[in-house]
């Protein structure tokens, strides 16, 4: 008599505790997946905060790489190289040319040694494809 009330009192445990200790472990093996995106993204976000105002448009083509859309030569959405979705938009002074034309617009020129006068903050989008 004790050993089929044993057996049931420890199948209603296994039953009880079983499906629990499943999720934890099939959660826990998600877990560093997880931890590496979040990982990436610090780095990536890290990476993109090194530009600053005062830096050429040269040093900024390390990190960031240009995209399509709606650009001048002074201002213009830049991604980043690690995920084509990070973006920032700088504002640039000119160098070695007026920041207009003679009828006053703004050129379309670029120079590398172009001074980063604004960074925005980081944002997610998808690509703009011309």
């Amino acid at each position: 008599m004790i050993r089929p009330l044993l057996a049931l009192t420890l199948l209603s445990i296994i039953a009880t505790i079983g499906p629990t200790s499943v999720r934890l472990w099939h959660s826990g093996s998600q877990e560093p997946c997880a931890q590496d995106r979040e990982a990436w993204v610090t780095r990536a976000l890290e990476k993109m905060e090194t530009v600053k105002p005062g830096m050429t448009r040269r040093d900024l083509l390390a990190v960031f790489t240009t995209e399509g859309g709606l650009s001048t030569g002074l201002h213009r959405t830049f991604v980043s190289r690690d995920c084509h979705y990070f973006k920032v938009d700088i504002d640039f002074k000119a160098v070695g040319r007026p920041n207009r034309d003679k009828d006053g617009r703004v050129t379309l020129d670029e120079d590398s040694r172009d001074i980063v006068v604004n960074v925005s903050r980081p944002y997610l989008q998808f690509s703009i494809g011309d």
